[in-house]
């Protein structure tokens, strides 16, 4: 059975961590078929948005399959958390945007994949934490960098320094969650915040996430370069001239992505 599943359908693409026996943690497998999976993405015109989420009710992730992790050796262990930091890292520069749908629990690297989601809409239910200090190791995926990032240095260090695990509300509140609802309502919440961008040009949609991206990380000047170049990448599609027609006409544009 396959440790992680892909599902097209009405150009959103659905990952699914397959685990839901052990919490949906991440063998070395998973890791594997995942980056299979995001680099298939990578080029699929068709897929627009991406939405992740866990198997069952209970988890969408808890991380690392420690069963797995205690055989390994020092050096199995640094092969492995140069995986997953290379699996996630693609995954938040995926060209499309990505939606986590947290059903459930999300620890350690479970956290640190909904942070390399652009993002993340939690079951009411969840529970989440960035644990990895208990086991005496740190985050190892992104964890102490895209966290800070998120929400800033004085509450990451907080989450990450003392283990704790949050609820839902908490996570909102700290602006980790972009929405929380029902659990039963969590994939059709994800699927009609994915149906506003799929109204979009998926062009302009992605050129739109890649200045964003890639400005965080740059000083402003720099980052204004980073949006004319990706601005330029729209002028000569046909979904603008598309959209300028649809206005004239008074109708929706029909996007093609080209």
């Amino acid at each position: 059975m396959s440790h992680v599943l892909l599902h097209k359908e009405n150009h959103i693409g659905y990952i699914t961590l397959n685990r839901p026996e052990v919490y949906n943690c991440f063998s070395y497998q998973s890791l594997v078929e995942l980056e299979r999976i995001v680099e298939d993405l990578e080029n699929d015109r068709e897929v627009r948005v991406v939405i992740i989420t866990g198997a069952g009710e209970k988890a969408f992730s808890t991380g690392a399959d420690l069963k797995e992790r205690k055989t390994m050796t020092e050096q199995e262990v640094r092969k492995t958390v140069k995986k997953i930091r290379r699996v996630f890292h693609k995954v938040s520069t995926l060209p499309q945007p990505t939606i986590a749908a947290v059903n459930g629990y999300a620890f350690g690297g479970g956290f640190e994949l909904m942070l390399a989601c652009d993002f993340r809409i939690g079951a009411e239910e969840s529970t989440i934490g960035l644990t990895e200090l208990t086991w005496a190791i740190i985050p190892g995926a992104g964890g102490t960098q895209r966290l800070p990032r998120l929400i800033g240095e004085a509450k990451a260090k907080e989450l990450i320094l003392t283990a704790e695990k949050i609820d839902a509300k908490k996570a909102f509140d700290y602006g980790i969650f972009t929405k929380i609802v029902p659990r039963e309502q969590m994939m059709d919440e994800c699927v009609q915040y994915a149906n506003k961008m799929l109204t979009l040009g998926p062009i302009a949609l992605q050129q739109a996430k890649f200045a964003i991206s890639r400005g965080m990380d740059v000083d402003i000047h720099t980052g204004l370069e980073i949006e004319f170049k990706a601005y330029e990448q729209t002028i000569p599609t046909k979904d603008r001239i598309e959209a300028l027609k649809a206005f004239s006409e008074k109708r929706k544009p029909q996007f093609t992505g080209e």
